[in-house]
């Protein structure tokens, strides 16, 4: 045992936010399940399986895979392919570590300078998958072996997705391209805004309605700004169950794609297209809209 059995499984779920079902699959699937027994019988959370648990929330709401989220969160490396601490070893490891120092010295004004120069320079998908999601990922590590810090972290979020709404939107005429949503009660916007920044930087003009997006109020923005395409953004399995996602599909000559780790587990109907990463949810719009990648960059 590996500490106190503390919580039982439906206390956690509740302080983590998440449904019972979802704390049921993490065990299942990724080996996250509680490490102490009761009596022989019940098994119950210790404080280290709620840390553990709590990074999962943490990392997923970033836009890792659970996959991936899981393993860093029992201390192992990420799954190939997917962005990682190993990540930092690359070409842009100068720039994560800046960036990290940068933070952990609550200097937002050069986070800010970093994270408009690296836009600038990279252009947002390289920016967000190889600097601001592993330094973000690293900081978070710290925040949980330390059990502290948790400042740092929030404002080396708050800079980044300052940095992604000042990407330049493009001015459109006629219908809307893309409408951008969350999930309701979903509170984590970063990956969504990067979506957006990246989208305005390929001339696609997009509109956001931000975090906690209630099911009436979504399907009420889609019937007044009729979008080409609609994308909405769930980090969770129970919070991706919420969406209206059968009105969604009803609605006349709107595509549908739902981003996030979130609907990894949740049955989409037709043709309602799921996407996993940045550069494939802005691939997956422009061609939703008619357009290609190498278009939108020419």
């Amino acid at each position: 045992m590996t500490g106190p059995a503390v919580w039982t499984p439906g206390a956690l779920a509740r302080s983590l936010g998440i449904s019972p079902t979802t704390l049921r699959t993490w065990d299942r699937r990724y080996g996250l399940g509680p490490s102490a027994r009761q009596d022989g019988r019940h098994r119950r959370y210790t404080d280290q399986d709620a840390a553990r648990l709590r990074r999962m929330v943490e990392l997923t709401a970033m836009g890792m895979a659970p996959a991936s989220a899981a393993a860093l969160a029992l201390g192992q490396p990420p799954r190939d392919g997917d962005v990682g601490p190993a990540a930092v070893i690359g070409p842009h490891a100068a720039a994560v570590r800046g960036f990290a120092r940068a933070a952990t010295r609550l200097d937002e004004p050069l986070l800010r300078g970093l994270s408009q120069d690296l836009i600038s320079e990279y252009g947002v998908v390289t920016a967000w998958e190889q600097v601001f999601m592993p330094a973000l990922i690293q900081i978070g590590e710290r925040v949980a072996d330390r059990s502290s810090g948790i400042e740092v972290e929030h404002i080396a979020s708050a800079t980044v997705g300052h940095a992604l709404r000042q990407v330049p939107a493009p001015e459109h005429r006629g219908r809307l391209p893309v409408l951008l949503a969350c999930a309701p009660e979903e509170l984590h916007t970063l990956a969504l805004d990067a979506l957006g920044a990246a989208l305005s930087e390929r001339d696609c003009a997009h509109r956001a309605l931000g975090a906690r997006v209630p099911p009436r109020a979504l399907l009420d923005a889609v019937g007044k700004l009729r979008p080409a395409v609609v994308v909405v953004w769930a980090h969770r399995e129970d919070l991706a169950r919420s969406v209206p996602l059968a009105a969604l599909v009803a609605e006349p000559g709107v595509a549908v794609v739902v981003a996030g780790p979130g609907w990894s587990q949740v049955g989409t109907p037709q043709p309602v297209r799921a996407v996993r990463t940045l550069p494939g949810a802005v691939r997956t719009v422009l061609e939703l809209i008619g357009r290609s990648w190498d278009r939108a960059h020419g």
